[in-house]
């Protein structure tokens, strides 16, 4: 059951700072601002806070790196890509390089998830190209092993 509530707190958190991001993305405003605004509007009560936390502070933190791992396999410039695209590029792409605990085939399901729920028609299926290719970049040994 624990973790039934585990992985249901990390995709809520992951949803949220889509949101979150995605405003950061838009309006520029301070992340310190965004996350309050976040505590207020929403039941934090079924969200994993810390995790929601981590990535709202990380994923900028890291940008640069984060944005240099997936750029590779874009067929666009990054700037043209859809802002709720780019947002969950940006989350899955953090979880593949800095959370390791996290199995790469999750992190994948979670981005197409979210790029259904949020993104273009298609958007989904670019999401989930450009995010296979990253992981059988930096998840290598982890997709050996998985596949046998």
């Amino acid at each position: 059951m624990d973790t039934i509530k585990t992985i249901k707190g990390k995709r809520r958190a992951r949803k949220l700072v889509l949101q979150a991001l995605y405003q950061w993305l838009l309006s520029g405003m301070e992340l310190t601002e965004i996350e309050a605004q976040f505590r207020v509007a929403n039941d934090m009560q079924k969200v994993d806070a810390e995790y929601f936390c981590r990535l709202l502070y990380d994923i900028p933190a890291n940008i640069a790196q984060i944005e240099a791992e997936f750029t590779p396999f874009l067929d666009r410039a990054i700037e043209s890509l859809n802002p709720v695209e780019l947002t969950v590029l940006r989350i899955s792409s953090y979880e593949l390089l800095f959370c390791p605990e996290l199995p790469y085939r999750v992190v994948l399901d979670e981005s197409v998830s979210l790029a259904k729920s949020f993104g273009s028609q298609d958007g989904h299926r670019y999401v989930n190209g450009v995010l296979n290719n990253l992981a059988r970049k930096v998840r290598q040994i982890e997709i050996s092993l998985m596949n046998g």
